[in-house]
């Protein structure tokens, strides 16, 4: 392998990271007894036949032991909290059965999939009311393997939902990932981090007393929903699935021993070429996935996950019962995307803070189709952020039902670790980002500001998706009158 670059910085600008936000609430570990990391189990198929498999998804109320004392009241997929993990082989076809078991309407969205919309992307025109269920089906074909997520989007209770604890992580795989030389045992070597901050009020949650319209952020840190968990290292190296599904938190992640890392992957797939860093900031809702070499570690030896100066997760070695194996320096080749030459440069903008958030000087409205791109044309988008950029904040802007590629921050050449396919982008105050998206699925889109409270307030619009050849029409309702 070569001699790979190496960076020892978070790329976006620290004059707008969240801590500098007013309302900002920082994160402490709680002086509670340390406890096994939770991993959640595989969801398994009801049947396979082929290349084609059957899945059944319920939406449920529970009980978790989170903190000492009273179990805590939440939700989850298939589970008291967050939900099992759905394996996914990208080329297959499935179905899904989804249950609503909670008190109120929710929906499922896949976030990450390109399958269509506005139905099976399970969006906010995808309502599931309690005691009810949807069924849906899609054939999957991703830009490769990929760790994604699904939760829930109804208008406007997204946020308040996933606080709950509606998040569960969906790992895509193929052929090619299953053939690099990097960790790939679910559990053992191959982990999911799900990254999320909560406030406890006599160990129970209490969205309303929390919110902040800037996006809620709590004051205790959770990885699986586990709070101080320990994970018991049995090999040299371990593949770490990171997923911020904060509501609005920034995780600026790094080891308390500054050992250093190597990132393979981004939101949807793998990087072009490895590149080996010491700390990674991601916003919501983005994903990592890097690979941590604890070859010079000893059994009884600890090495702590941190965000800033708080403490995630612990790393405790044990007997290792596998080497660590050479990342290779190239990972995958990215195709480069060229606009089409017939189609007009879109521009999208993000404004304001607080309750003045808007997209494109509007609310978020159901009903309307904000903007047209055309089936499978390859078209440049400018996303800026008009927030100042002493005082302002980022932006993370995500879009559904496709991936785009970054092609410049302001001009500049992107950010090291964004050679890979995007859903979500984060958009620095001030900052114009260039991406380039294609849409290779039909329907009705949203695109959005992913900090939940934002989306929730308006924040948010709407892209149709046509093919002239096959027109379609659509129905589209507020969610009070579906």
């Amino acid at each position: 392998m070569g001699q790979r670059a190496f960076y020892q910085q978070y790329f976006y600008d620290e004059n707008v990271y969240d801590l500098h936000d007013g309302g900002y609430k920082k994160l402490a570990m709680p002086a509670v007894p340390e406890k096994a990391l939770a991993m959640p189990s595989v969801l398994q198929p009801d049947r396979v036949q082929g290349h084609e498999a059957w899945y059944t998804i319920v939406a449920q109320t529970g009980e978790t032991a989170i903190l000492p004392g009273k179990l805590t009241q939440t939700w989850g997929y298939n589970a008291s909290l967050l939900g099992q993990t759905l394996i996914l082989e990208d080329g297959w076809h499935y179905h899904v059965h989804i249950e609503n078991h909670l008190p109120e309407t929710t929906t499922l969205h896949w976030h990450g999939l390109n399958i269509p919309g506005p139905i099976t992307d399970g969006g906010p025109h995808a309502p599931i009311m309690p005691g009810e269920a949807r069924e849906i089906e899609f054939t999957l074909h991703q830009e490769g393997a990929q760790t994604d997520w699904m939760h829930p989007h109804p208008c406007p209770n997204t946020a308040r939902q996933v606080w709950q604890g509606l998040a569960a992580m969906v790992i895509v795989t193929d052929e090619h990932a299953k053939n690099l030389p990097i960790p790939q045992e679910y559990g053992v070597d191959d982990l999911p981090i799900i990254l999320q901050d909560r406030t406890y009020h006599d160990n129970q949650l209490d969205y309303e007393a929390d919110y902040d319209v800037d996006g809620t952020l709590g004051t205790v840190p959770l990885v699986n929903g586990t709070v101080n968990g320990v994970f018991k290292v049995t090999t040299a190296q371990l593949r770490l699935r990171l997923l911020n599904s904060a509501n609005r938190r920034e995780f600026r992640l790094h080891f308390d021993d500054g050992r250093r890392f190597t990132q393979i992957a981004g939101d949807c797939g793998f990087l072009e070429q490895a590149i080996d860093l010491d700390r990674l900031m991601l916003t919501v809702p983005e994903r990592a996935e890097i690979v941590v070499d604890f070859s010079d570690c000893q059994p009884g030896d600890r090495v702590q996950l941190m965000s800033d100066d708080a403490v995630l997760c612990t790393f405790e070695m044990d007997e290792f019962t596998k080497k660590a194996q050479a990342i290779p320096d190239h990972l995958f080749d990215v195709p480069k995307w060229q606009v089409d030459p017939d189609s007009q440069l879109q521009t999208t903008v993000m404004s304001g803070m607080d309750d003045e958030v808007l997209l494109d000087g509007k609310r978020f409205d159901m009903t309307r189709i904000d903007r047209q791109q055309l089936f499978r044309q390859t078209v440049d988008w400018e996303v800026k952020n008009t927030n100042d950029a002493c005082g302002g904040m980022i932006h993370p802007f995500h879009m559904h039902g496709c991936h785009f590629q970054i092609i410049s921050r302001n001009g500049q050449v992107p950010y090291p670790n964004e050679t890979g396919f995007k859903d979500t982008v984060g958009v620095n105050a001030g900052e114009t980002v260039r991406i380039r998206v294609c849409f290779d699925v039909l329907g009705i889109f949203m695109y959005h500001c992913h900090i939940l409270e934002h989306e929730d307030t308006g924040m948010m619009a709407q892209i149709e998706v046509y093919d002239p050849k096959h027109p379609k029409t659509y129905d589209l309702k507020p969610m009070h009158e579906m």
